[in-house]
């Protein structure tokens, strides 16, 4: 049926109503309000005034404001890592755009989803060395996921499209939209936001391929001495649902990547703890003398496998299943890998399972069992519990999980010794609870994590673990907690030394301390009570329990705990650079 001239002009008019003549930076706006961003970290600046204009006049979009560039990263890539959705931080060209750099370089790393919006120069000063102007393309093209640089502001809405599109789909990344001063000014029609993204040479598998994975499920039942090795992707996959089940189905020993923990209960007897170069002995030994791996989700990095040579030391058969098909044989080469969504592919692999006749040899998996046990019972993570005279730090974290391990509550890290007592004693049982900087080892993340988790999660319990070195670089943040009332505990382990840099001096630099001891630290009691907050010294292993109690019951305060803690203690297991994981110092003794 042929519509009326009346009906065709009406039409018309509905249709140019629809069509807007917006600013650049207004499209900016709109086009993050479609994608549901609900908050954006961020410090303004000449490059992106008109930007900040646009969020004035708007109310659906919280903007935060940091002190530093790298902290506005870091917050909204925290959030990224404890909600899952796109992290969205927002800075000025020149500086701001290079003091983002450390914390783009972090999520690339370890593959969170975020999308970074940085101002530049006029188009037409681009390339003659105006005020505040750097490449920021040529800056952040080999620590992206993507990156674009908006011409025309005709384009801007189909960029954001493709940018959140890109950063949240295959193997997740940031990605850095570069927008100059005149394109958020210029105005042009706006007609929406596009509803689907099409882009040739961007097209990640999802589905694996079955007859691989019919392989491995023939390798996996088959298996005398299996083991299943996970990291990270399957965070981010979301696929931990289908990791327990697969697990539980088997009755196979399971490990976790540091980036991994989470993702299978550490409570359950299956789960060996975290492998690697802080791993258990349990852990360590079941990755070398497997006769069958399941890798999903992780990349065999130097941290984790220690010396490639002597990983391939012992013959086994290695199942990869990843999304990235970069990452499969990249350092160690395997017999069948599956390139795919991992919570697709294990969905299906699960599946074959309940249809096969076949199940796992129970004589073999039993002798598997007994020799895990064994070496269980060596008790590698032990210390000196009774001790009454100095903190030790694994004493607080230990302390911190038996007093929240039923609760709603988030762990962030720095990185350092602190990070590595964090993982190997807070046994996490849940998936996106334990926020750290992985890839990167960035030092200083662990405020700007806590702050945008809090932010997303306001009812749960945020604590931020952290040493007196990695804490002083992004510490002026504490200005931003109470701005935006994100009231966050903070455990800081203070042994006043850069101690893992000071554990690697005493082990292979026969004790030169160069540069590792902290002569001149504040009082981080009156620093915290002169930036708003509530500030505690902490110094006897009886007042330990009482203090993170009373912390816990200021619940919308942030508290510092300085915890002077045994400066004399080192991380055990630990595999030294170049060995084996299976060559591990367990402790002084082994010195």
């Amino acid at each position: 049926m042929e519509m009326s001239k009346a009906e065709l002009s009406s039409a018309a008019a509905a249709t140019a109503s629809q069509t807007l003549e917006l600013r650049g930076a207004e499209i900016l706006v709109k086009t993050l309000q479609a994608e549901n961003v609900k908050y954006v970290w961020g410090y303004p600046g000449g490059a992106v005034l008109h930007i900040y204009d646009a969020f004035y006049k708007q109310d659906t979009i919280q903007h935060v404001l940091v002190r530093h560039e790298q902290a506005a990263v870091h917050a909204a890539d925290g959030y990224a890592r404890a909600t899952g959705d796109v992290g969205v931080a927002l800075v000025t060209s020149g500086p701001g755009v290079t003091n983002a750099v450390t914390g783009i370089a972090t999520a690339y790393m370890d593959s969170i989803p975020m999308v970074i919006i940085t101002g530049q120069v006029p188009s037409h000063a681009i390339g003659l060395d105006a005020f505040q102007e750097c490449d920021t393309v040529g800056i952040t093209r080999p620590i992206v996921k993507h990156n674009f640089l908006v011409k025309d502001v005709k384009t801007l809405a189909d960029v954001m499209k493709k940018a959140f599109h890109i950063a949240r789909s295959g193997r997740p990344g940031p990605v850095v939209v570069d927008i100059p001063k005149d394109i958020s000014f210029n105005k042009t029609a706006y007609t929406g936001y596009p509803t689907s993204v099409e882009m040739r040479s961007y097209n990640p598998v999802r589905k694996g391929h079955g007859g691989q994975i019919r392989k491995a499920l023939q390798l996996l039942l088959a298996a005398k001495r299996p083991y299943i090795y996970t990291g990270g992707g399957v965070i981010l996959g979301n696929a931990t649902a289908e990791l327990r089940q697969l697990v539980d189905m088997l009755g196979y020993p399971v490990t976790n990547t540091l980036m991994g923990l989470g993702a299978y209960p550490a409570s359950d007897r299956k789960f060996l703890g975290m492998l690697g170069m802080h791993g258990t002995i349990e852990a360590n030994n079941a990755m070398q003398n497997c006769d069958v791996l399941l890798a999903v989700g992780a990349r065999f990095d130097d941290r984790v496998i220690g010396n490639p040579k002597h990983f391939a030391q012992n013959e086994r058969k290695i199942v990869h299943i990843d999304i990235d098909p970069s990452s499969i044989s990249k350092r160690v080469k395997v017999d069948i890998p599956i390139v795919g969504d991992v919570k697709d592919v294990l969905s299906e692999l699960i599946a074959m399972i309940k249809e096969s006749n076949t199940k796992p040899d129970g004589d073999a998996l039993g002798a598997w069992w007994d020799t895990i046990e064994g070496w269980r019972k060596k008790d590698c993570l032990r210390y000196d519990r009774k001790n009454t005279e100095v903190i030790k730090p694994q004493y607080v974290v230990e302390t911190l999980w038996n007093m929240t391990k039923d609760a709603d509550a988030y762990v962030t890290s720095d990185v350092g010794q602190h990070q590595m007592w964090a993982a190997q004693y807070y046994r996490f049982d849940q998936p996106r609870r334990w926020i750290n900087s992985g890839g990167l080892g960035t030092m200083g993340v662990g405020i700007p994590y806590a702050m945008g988790i809090k932010l997303a999660k306001p009812q749960s319990e945020v604590y931020c673990i952290t040493g007196e070195g990695s804490v002083q670089m992004c510490i002026q943040e504490l200005s931003t907690c109470l701005q935006y009332n994100t009231p966050i505990k903070i455990v800081s382990l203070n042994n006043r030394y850069l101690g893992m840099v000071r554990q690697w001096q005493e082990l292979d630099y026969e004790g030169r301390y160069s540069h590792s001891y902290m002569d001149a630290l504040p009082n981080f009691v009156k620093l915290a009570e002169a930036y708003g907050h509530v500030g505690m010294l902490i110094e006897h292993p009886k007042d330990v329990e009482p203090a993170l109690r009373e912390a816990r019951k200021l619940k919308d305060r942030t508290v510092f705990m300085d915890f002077r803690t045994d400066p004399t203690e080192n991380v055990f297991p630990m595999v030294q650079a170049g060995k084996g994981i299976t060559e591990m110092l367990l402790g002084s003794e082994d010195l």
